[in-house]
């Protein structure tokens, strides 16, 4: 069993940037793949980002892509997801989740192990 614990969420005004951390403990020898979702009021668990074990397979929402990127520290069992230029669109509560799979998939149901979650609130 892996347990994931997010932190980093809160509230900031639009422009503002924000870094989200998610911390593996237990098997974390299983979490090939880690990745942010969020999911948003009303709405379906959203894909964000991925990061495969070793950091050098990347993938990123088209949503977000220029505006956060994921990162890894392996030694850490650590990633981190960097949010530079926050829209009121992105308020939601953001989920870390890992998977034993090598590939930074979008689909939530490739990853077995979730956080629960922290809430980033974006004001205009």
């Amino acid at each position: 069993q892996v347990q994931l614990t997010e932190s980093g969420g809160g509230l900031v005004q639009a422009g503002d940037s924000l870094r989200l951390a998610c911390t593996a403990s237990g098997r974390t020898f299983t979490s090939n793949t880690m990745g942010w979702f969020r999911t948003a009021p009303g709405r379906d668990r959203e894909f964000v980002a991925a990061i495969t074990k070793n950091g050098g397979n990347t993938n990123t929402a088209d949503s977000v892509k220029g505006r956060f990127a994921i990162s890894r520290d392996t030694a850490r069992n650590t990633i981190y997801l960097q949010m530079n230029t926050l829209k009121p669109e992105d308020t939601a509560v953001y989920y870390c989740a890992s998977s034993a799979s090598q590939i930074p998939a979008a689909r939530p149901s490739y990853y077995t192990n979730w956080g629960q979650g922290t809430r980033v609130t974006v004001s205009s």
